[in-house]
């Protein structure tokens, strides 16, 4: 059994393909193809069931997946427990996060972290909720800073700060001098949103369905300073996170009354993962009073 055949396994396992397991891994597929069956033969076991296009973990394969992640897992903490006993302020440290949360509160983080580790290797990854969680599961980012909900067992979710919502609206909108408003007060209005794939526009047509809201969708974007200026053009309005909102956009924030209008953002982590110290160091500056054990 070889370290690169459970690489191998396991990227065949999360992509469901021998042919994106090999552009994962970079490596031709015939020859990943080649070391799988041959760990299936030294196993004495199919690990796979091979369905035209698509494969599918067998019964063995799926006792046998678990094992693999965590020998890989201890592979990686051995590799920096090296690192770690060559010069403890030296390793790296690979961090996911959202879009909608990454220009608000990384800058600080990583300048703070940069000054106090100035040797350590620190890379952000910017992406959606669905690539930052597969990239958990893979090793390739250490941890990532996302929204709730959540719904993975096998992630380890530290709270970071909970936020209301707003709604972002023109100045000269009917609202737009109110102390507070509720969801129900924009029926009908056209909306201007992230586009699918953005966690923050599920959190908002999820709190437009609790308000029996239907929002009729003029712009969509990936960025939110798009969206305050179409509203602020008068396009459409949207909802923000507090952390989002822009003074200087030409709009008004009107905080909403609805229960549950509020997004908690959490530090996740793949349960069991082992960290060196410069991954601790950087997820201790993110919660103090939560480190990972």
């Amino acid at each position: 059994m070889e370290f690169q055949q459970l690489r191998y396994v396991c990227a065949v396992a999360e992509t469901g393909s021998f042919s994106r397991a090999a552009e994962r891994c970079n490596v031709a597929q015939p020859s990943l193809s080649q070391q799988v069956l041959k760990l299936e033969q030294d196993l004495g076991a199919k690990l796979f069931d091979r369905l035209g296009r698509s494969v599918r973990l067998t019964e063995a394969g799926r006792a046998f997946l678990p094992h693999a992640r965590s020998i890989l897992s201890e592979m990686e903490t051995a590799r920096s427990s090296v690192a770690e006993n060559a010069a403890a302020v030296r390793g790296s440290v690979a961090v996911g996060v959202i879009p909608t949360i990454a220009p608000y509160i990384l800058p600080q983080c990583v300048l703070a972290f940069a000054k106090k580790y100035p040797e350590a290797k620190l890379r952000i990854v910017e992406e959606t909720t669905p690539i930052l969680l597969q990239s958990l599961r893979n090793l390739t980012v250490d941890l990532a800073i996302l929204a709730l909900p959540l719904r993975d067992k096998n992630l380890k979710l530290l709270p970071l700060r909970t936020e209301p919502l707003f709604a972002v609206l023109p100045k000269d909108h009917p609202r737009a001098a109110a102390g507070s408003l509720a969801l129900r007060d924009l029926r009908g209005q056209p909306f201007v949103l992230l586009r699918d794939g953005h966690c923050f526009r599920d959190l908002s047509i999820a709190a437009c369905a609790r308000a029996r809201v239907t929002p009729r969708i003029a712009f969509e974007s990936g960025q939110f300073n798009s969206l305050f200026g179409m509203v602020a053009a008068g396009v459409g309005i949207t909802l923000a996170p507090e952390m989002a909102i822009d003074r200087n956009a030409r709009c008004r924030y009107v905080r909403l009354s609805d229960a549950g209008a509020t997004r908690t953002i959490v530090a996740a982590v793949l349960r069991g993962r082992s960290f060196n110290r410069v991954q601790h160091a950087f997820l201790s500056g993110l919660v103090p009073q939560a480190p990972v054990r």
